[in-house]
């Protein structure tokens, strides 16, 4: 008969509560994903997954992303069952799948990151809000970007509203996290052309051309860019605005640059 799991004071529930906090994910080198999809990306983009935890009773079919895929990896993760009270005191989502994992952290180093001849990385520096770090992924999966280079960051990427916010592209991403210093000398070393997106920048970003190594990097909507990325920039660039504010939330303006790379490297300029 199977065990299913109906205390949430059970020793592996109450783990799994800990990983809430950076802390504990940092100190176990273990982070939850929560979702179908989102536990299904972690395995195909080569994470290892140390434990599922199913309900079964709010398990939805999913022609892209199956249940399987997960039960019949090998080394098989441990799987236990856990009731619908259970699930709930630990998924963030109203609409959920069914399915936590418990995954260890992978390597997000520089050294990681497959390059092609002509990358087009965004570098996203000293990001402090979750929500908006996982929209920057997701519209870095969508433009097809070669990399993402995280830098200072306030928030870490295991944090579960970035996995949430990701729709899980957290995984699809190549994502390396550094500081700063680093990432401007990897950069460089690379031949890879850096724009600093800034305010007092004098030409608009259509006007510059993306069509060859390129690293776009976006600041905190507070500050901008640090002085390193300003001084290290090779291009500077802006986005016009014609209202009454001087700028955008910066996952808006991630999108709006990264895109106009991803059109002038599929058309003719």
């Amino acid at each position: 008969m199977k065990e299913i799991i109906t205390s949430i004071q059970n020793p592996k529930i109450k783990n799994l509560k800990k990983l809430e906090k950076a802390s504990e994910r940092k100190e176990q080198q273990l982070f939850a994903v929560e979702g179908l999809r989102e536990t299904v990306l972690a395995h195909r983009a080569g994470y290892c997954i140390q434990q599922l935890f199913i309900c079964e009773e709010l398990m939805k079919p999913d022609k892209n992303y199956s249940p399987n895929e997960l039960l019949t990896q090998h080394p098989s993760p441990t799987v236990f069952f856990i009731n619908r009270e259970v699930y709930q005191s630990l998924c963030y989502r109203e609409s959920t799948e069914g399915v936590i994992a418990v995954v260890s952290f992978k390597d997000i180093s520089l050294a990681q990151l497959p390059l092609r001849e002509n990358s087009l990385v965004l570098v996203i520096e000293a990001v402090e809000k979750p929500g908006n770090l996982g929209a920057m992924l997701r519209t870095s999966d969508a433009a097809g970007v070669d990399a993402v280079i995280i830098c200072d960051a306030r928030t870490d990427i295991y944090n579960p509203n970035v996995i949430r916010s990701s729709v899980g592209t957290v995984f699809t991403n190549p994502v390396a996290v550094c500081e700063t210093k680093e990432a401007i000398l990897f950069l460089q070393q690379k031949n890879i052309l850096i724009f600093a997106a800034e305010l007092e920048a004098e030409k608009f970003h259509y006007e510059q051309d993306f069509r060859k190594p390129t690293a776009i990097v976006v600041g905190t909507e507070a500050s901008g860019l640090s002085e390193e990325w300003r001084k290290a920039a090779d291009k500077k660039i802006k986005i016009p605005m014609r209202g009454r504010i001087d700028s955008l939330n910066v996952s808006v303006s991630a999108g709006i640059l990264l895109f106009e790379a991803l059109r002038q490297r599929e058309t003719t300029i």
